[in-house]
């Protein structure tokens, strides 16, 4: 029976902590800090990265070094047959397609999987793979198995300011200005590879409710007969955050509740104090665990 070992990037929102819990290895994504690199979780904890963000700074993020993957595909392969591993969307990040051509020269031991997912639809992609694996699944079952899936998951994003969605391009300077002074708050949708617009609507309170709204009609059309498990990321303070779940709990009664903070990856782009709802769809092979 192949030994299988999991690995995927820091987007996932797996700690270096929970990463040794769970026996996967997470690559850290770097940072650009005014000038200065960082590695997420290694040298940059959420609250600086937080701090830096409030403070104006300069910041830009950056793929993992061809260099830095392929050692620790190396350190593996000492130990496991291949692995198994699951990058960030290359729809946000060229990080996937690098680790994909990477691959090639590993002779099939190393599969890269290029899902769609961010946050905490990576991370259960990366607790689906190790599922599998304990299965006694090869490595390239369970990147096809992933494969299958991919866009079988689903995320709705609403933010606190239009700040950093003007700063990355993706609304213009008047129409965050207007959108600031209305009280606009966008809720966006990732859907597969890419961050889109989904609905405008006036205050938090009615985010929110589209949010959960557009996450109800999923789970009865998308996914009706189906398990998911869903999911929770945001950029706020605990206690907002705990709130959304608990608000989350009580409308879609029955569900287990995962929650997370966002990548890092995600919330440059976004800034503080968003949040967001997702869900997964439990792979078939492991609906009866």
């Amino acid at each position: 029976m192949s030994k299988v070992a999991v690995m995927t990037d820091s987007n996932s929102g797996i700690t270096q902590k929970e990463a040794q819990r769970l026996g996967i290895r997470v690559v850290p994504m770097p940072f650009y800090i005014d000038g200065e690199l960082y590695y997420e979780d290694i040298t940059l904890t959420q609250e600086e990265f937080y701090g830096h963000l409030s403070g104006e700074a300069d910041i830009s993020t950056s793929q993992p070094s061809p260099g830095d993957v392929m050692e620790i595909w190396e350190e593996l392969l000492d130990t496991y047959d291949e692995v198994v591993h699951i990058p960030m969307s290359s729809g946000l990040s060229n990080s996937c397609e690098t680790a994909m051509a990477l691959a090639r020269d590993f002779d099939g031991k190393v599969h890269v999987v290029n899902n769609q997912r961010i946050s905490v639809t990576q991370r259960q992609s990366v607790l689906d793979a190790l599922a599998l694996a304990g299965q006694g699944r090869t490595g390239q079952e369970i990147c096809d198995i992933l494969m299958r899936e991919k866009l079988e998951a689903s995320i709705y994003i609403t933010v606190d300011t239009l700040k950093y969605l003007k700063k990355g391009g993706r609304v213009t300077p008047a129409a965050a200005a207007l959108g600031t002074v209305l009280n606009l708050k966008p809720v966006l949708t990732i859907q597969g590879e890419k961050l889109d617009a989904f609905a405008k609507v006036r205050g938090m309170k009615s985010a929110k409710k589209v949010m959960k709204e557009a996450m109800k009609k999923d789970l009865d059309t998308r996914f009706a007969g189906r398990k998911v498990h869903l999911e929770i990321a945001h950029t706020c303070p605990e206690e907002e955050a705990q709130a959304w779940k608990e608000e989350l709990e009580a409308y879609f009664p029955g569900y287990d509740i995962h929650m997370d903070a966002l990548s890092l990856s995600v919330a440059c782009h976004i800034g503080p104090g968003a949040l967001a709802v997702a869900c997964s769809r439990q792979v078939e092979e492991l609906e009866d665990r």
